[in-house]
């Protein structure tokens, strides 16, 4: 499958515009979800992002299995900074150097490495040590132990500051039909010669029209009955695509985007995903009334 390709950031990485969100993988089917892994790189994407936290450090030994025969054919990402301490529940938020030492030494050894392609801070607040982070991460970035590094975060406050005062090669936020806040600040991430991963492109499959939320509940503003609503809207610009496909198309389709990571927890997941890559790509019409059809929130919090 040609799938094009795209320069994450100023890193010199190139990487697929489809990429693979591996927090869907079950850890507790590795044989399926080595296959899905497999057959997702046999088709031609390279980009693969996973986090420490996920199924803590499982996921990441799942993906490194997984991928050791052609490690050197794939792009690599991973996130740090949420803490995992034995014999307590849940994770705190750690984003202290000695933390970040610590924990990239346990996720290449998790994915069986010796170098993590991108590195990233997977979250951050205005009261995290920014200048000590970005010391450390330069710091093991010249050791060869991460090709880049860069940040996990729906919080303007803190992208734009990385964005000033770093080198980080991408952002990864949420971004869909049904949560196009992002937008808003593309336009200074763009000048900034950085990137975007969008993660959550298909939102948890809402967009796709397999999963449905129960009465009462709410996907940030919509309902499912604007949802629904929305979707049915759109049936005449399916063109040969699946729901699924187009919001994808729509998730890649801004410049800045360097590539989406949906997950998938099955075959016919992954192979309705890469249909994409061989659909009809929108035009800018169709962009616009997509738009029309899924009108834009903004961030309520985190501004300043």
């Amino acid at each position: 499958m040609m799938m094009k390709r795209n320069v994450l950031g100023q890193s010199g990485i190139e990487i697929g515009e489809l990429g693979f969100g591996c927090m869907s993988l079950d850890a507790s089917k590795p044989e399926e979800s080595t296959r899905i892994l497999r057959e997702a790189f046999d088709a031609g994407v390279t980009f693969f992002d996973t986090a420490d936290l996920y199924d803590a450090g499982k996921n990441e030994e799942l993906v490194g299995q997984a991928l050791q025969a052609c490690r050197h054919e794939v792009v690599i990402a991973t996130k740090v900074g949420n803490r995992i301490i034995p014999g307590q529940a849940g994770w705190t938020w750690d984003p202290s150097p000695a933390y970040i030492e610590t924990a990239v030494e346990q996720s290449l050894r998790r994915l069986r490495t010796d170098y993590i392609d991108l590195y990233q801070l997977h979250g951050g607040t205005m009261d995290d040590p920014f200048d000590e982070i970005v010391e450390t991460m330069e710091r093991l970035q010249a050791r060869g132990l991460i090709r880049a590094y860069g940040i996990s975060s729906i919080r303007p406050n803190v992208i734009l500051h990385y964005l000033k005062h770093s080198q980080i090669a991408s952002v990864m936020m949420q971004y869909s039909l049904l949560d196009r806040r992002p937008e808003e600040w593309f336009p200074a991430i763009e000048e900034a010669g950085v990137s975007v991963i969008a993660r959550g492109p298909v939102a948890r499959g809402l967009l796709g029209g397999g999963k449905r939320m129960a009465d009462g509940e709410t996907y940030l503003q919509w309902t499912q009955a604007d949802i629904d609503a929305a979707l049915a809207s759109i049936q005449e610009m399916l063109d040969g695509r699946s729901a699924t496909q187009l919001s994808l198309a729509f998730a890649m389709y801004p410049k800045v985007v360097a590539t989406a990571v949906p997950g998938a927890s099955s075959l016919a997941q992954l192979r309705e995903n890469l249909g994409v890559c061989t659909a009809p790509s929108l035009t800018a019409e169709e962009i616009r009334k997509l738009s029309d059809a899924f009108p834009a929130a903004k961030y309520e919090a985190h501004r300043a």
